[in-house]
């Protein structure tokens, strides 16, 4: 009986280790003058400790402007290690941070926006030892990171879900880049379109509770102070519907916020092809500049 428990206790372990394993990824390459910091912990949560890593210019130049990028997901799975394509925001002069954010079922929502914005205020107070500018943050992220770059930066001054990052009263982003985001939690849960257990796993005990999952939606923080937003979206994505960034496009519309809307023909949920990735990438440059970031 002693062996069988051993052997059990041993497979438990090995199992354990196996799950906590991350994968492997090629490291990102960053320009002659640019400088690393990884896995710089940004907030603490109980035992867990939220990670960031930072790419940063010489700070022998003026402050710079940063994106902060956020990997998706559904919220559910995903790691800052599988981000590594930033040379466009490097050709730009940009520093980057490079997120990471608590996963279900570890921790339900709205723990994941609460630690975006933890992500936000920490750039925001340590502006000055990192060199960065605070009046030019870019929020940014694809599918559940494109949703949490959208809450992150919606939620502007509203402390709602900054209750583990308190101290910042001026918080505020230059703008957002939201790439096929979810922007209604509850019509990807349980809408007439593609729907998804992502959702409903996320909300937690929450599952039932629309009011709830309206208050983790982006389209409904949507004001007309809100920070300019590029949104990019295939029209053909089976993962995230399609509406979802039309309705919020249209918001941003009706608003008069300053966005712009990039439909990707036939596109699915990303790896879009070389040539409009490229044309993505270049729209996004052009968008950044219009704002003199």
């Amino acid at each position: 009986m002693k062996k069988l428990i051993v052997i059990i206790g041993f497979f438990a372990l090995a199992s354990c280790s196996i799950a906590q394993e991350k994968k492997e990824y090629k490291p990102v390459v960053y320009p002659d003058g640019y400088s690393a910091q990884i896995d710089v912990v940004y907030t603490k949560v109980g035992d867990w400790d939220g990670r960031m890593d930072l790419y940063l210019p010489s700070k022998d130049k003026a402050p710079s402007p940063v994106v902060i990028n956020i990997h998706g997901g559904g919220w559910n799975h995903g790691e800052k290690e599988s981000q590594t394509g930033f040379n466009t925001f490097f050709k730009m002069g940009y520093a980057v941070a490079n997120i990471e954010y608590r996963l279900t079922p570890q921790a339900t929502a709205p723990a994941a926006v609460e630690d975006t914005r933890c992500a936000l205020i920490y750039l925001i107070k340590n502006a000055k030892a990192l060199n960065i500018d605070v009046n030019k943050i870019v929020i940014m992220g694809g599918s559940a990171g494109g949703h949490l770059a959208l809450m992150g930066g919606l939620l502007g001054n509203n402390p709602l879900f900054d209750g583990n990052c308190k101290g910042v009263k001026d918080v505020k982003v230059a703008a957002i880049i939201d790439k096929y985001g979810i922007t209604d939690v509850w019509d990807w849960g349980y809408g007439k379109n593609i729907t998804s257990k992502s959702a409903s796993r996320w909300l937690g005990d929450n599952a039932t509770n629309a009011d709830f999952a309206r208050s983790v939606s982006p389209i409904n923080w949507v004001t007309k102070n809100s920070p300019p937003i590029f949104i990019a979206h295939g029209d053909a994505d089976p993962t995230v519907p399609y509406e979802q960034s039309v309705e919020l496009h249209k918001k941003l519309d009706q608003l008069g916020v300053k966005n712009e809307f990039v439909t990707i023909p036939g596109g699915k949920h990303g790896g879009f092809e070389a040539d409009a990735n490229r044309e993505l990438n270049a729209k996004i440059v052009a968008f950044l500049k219009s704002l003199g970031l």
